[in-house]
C-alpha cells in the first residue's frame, strides 16, 4: 500500500488539545527534569519547556498520518524541529493541524514526507510550529521526485563547544515520558522491542530531544523559555533507558545560532544535524 498522495498540502482539521500545569510538569519530569529546576516542576511561576510543543503535536500528527495511509510498521521518525512564536503558557486549549508539504521517492530506501504542524492559542493566534521529516521504508520507488540533497550541519572540527551538559537518564524515563502521550509499546514492552530487533525497549527519540532542549534553555537562554527560536535535530541512534545524553553547542557566524550535537557516554552520535536559534 503507497502513501496517498493527494493529501499533499492539504491542511488537516484542527485537534483541540487541553492542559494545565500538571501536564506541564509530568512533561518536565519526563525529560529529565527534577527538584534543582524547580521552577519547571513546581505550579508556583512555572515555565515551560518549549519541546513541550511536540506533546499537542501528537493527536494532529496521528490523524495526518491515518490520512495519508502511512505504513506505521515501516515508519522512521528522521527528523524534527520546533519553531516558538510566543512562550507557551502552563495551561489552556490549543488547536493543532498538520499539512504534507511534500513526499520526495528515494527508491528502495523508501519515500520522505516532509510536514508542517501549526498549533493556535483559542484566538487563533500561531504559539508554535513542528516541522517533522519522516520515512515510509516501504513506499518508495512511486516515480516521484527525489527531492533535494540536505547539507550535513557538522561541529567546527579541533574546536571546543561553548556548553557541555551531561544528564543521566533513568531505567524508568521512557515508562515515564510515555505518559506525556507517546504510548507505543516499543518503549515499555520487552517482547515487542524484540520482535523490532532490539533488546529491550528504547527511549523515545522525542524524549531524547527534549533532554537537549532542556540543556539548551540551561545552557544558552539563562533559563528562560522565550530565548529560544527554533531547535530542529536529525535522530542518528537510539538510546536505552539509563544511559547518559551529552549535548553540546557551538557558537556560529550568524549571530544567535548554535550547532548542537547529543552523543551518549561512548560518542555515539544521538542527536546530530542540529541547531537551535536563541534570541
Amino acid at each position: 500500500m503507497g502513501i496517498n498522495l493527494d493529501m499533499i498540502g492539504k491542511k488537516t482539521e484542527a485537534v483541540p488539545f487541553t492542559y494545565n500545569e500538571d501536564t506541564v510538569i509530568l512533561y518536565a519530569l519526563g525529560i529529565g527534569a527534577g527538584v534543582d529546576e524547580l521552577d519547571f516542576v513546581y505550579e508556583k511561576n512555572l515555565k515551560v519547556f518549549p519541546t513541550f510543543a511536540v506533546i499537542p503535536f501528537m493527536p494532529a500528527f496521528m490523524t495526518s498520518m491515518q490520512k495519508a495511509e502511512i505504513n506505521l510498521f515501516a515508519l522512521l521518525h528522521g527528523e524534527q524541529k520546533i519553531i516558538l512564536h510566543q512562550p507557551i503558557p502552563a495551561r489552556g486549549t490549543v488547536y493543532t493541524a498538520s499539512v504534507i508539504d511534500s513526499v520526495y521517492d528515494k527508491g528502495d530506501k523508501g519515500a520522505v514526507l516532509n510536514i508542517t504542524i501549526e498549533t493556535r492559542d483559542e484566538q487563533g493566534s500561531l504559539l508554535f510550529e513542528n516541522k517533522t521529516v519522516l520515512v515510509d521504508r516501504s513506499a518508495g520507488n512511486f516515480g516521484g521526485e527525489r527531492g533535494p540533497k540536505t547539507e550535513p550541519i557538522n561541529p567546527p572540527e579541533g574546536k571546543e563547544p561553548d556548553f557541555r551538559a551531561e544528564y543521566a537518564t533513568s531505567k524508568d524515563q521512557a515508562a515515564l515520558y510515555r505518559l506525556s502521550g507517546d504510548k507505543n509499546p516499543l518503549h515499555i514492552e520487552p517482547e515487542f522491542a524484540k520482535k523490532a530487533g532490539f533488546d529491550r525497549p528504547i527511549l523515545h527519540g522525542l524524549c531524547s530531544f527534549g533532554f537537549a532542549g532542556r540543556a539548551i534553555v540551561h545552557n544558552l537562554c539563562g533559563n528562560d523559555p522565550a530565548h529560544l527560536k527554533s531547535f530542529g535535530a536529525r535522530f542518528m541512534n537510539v538510546v536505552y533507558p539509563g544511559e547518559e545524553l551529552i549535548t553540546e553547542g557551538w557558537k556560529t557566524e550568524q549571530e544567535g545560532r548554535y550547532i548542537i550535537r547529543t552523543t551518549n557516554r561512548e560518542g555515539r552520535v544521538i542527536l546530530g544535524n542540529a541547531e537551535a536559534e536563541i534570541a
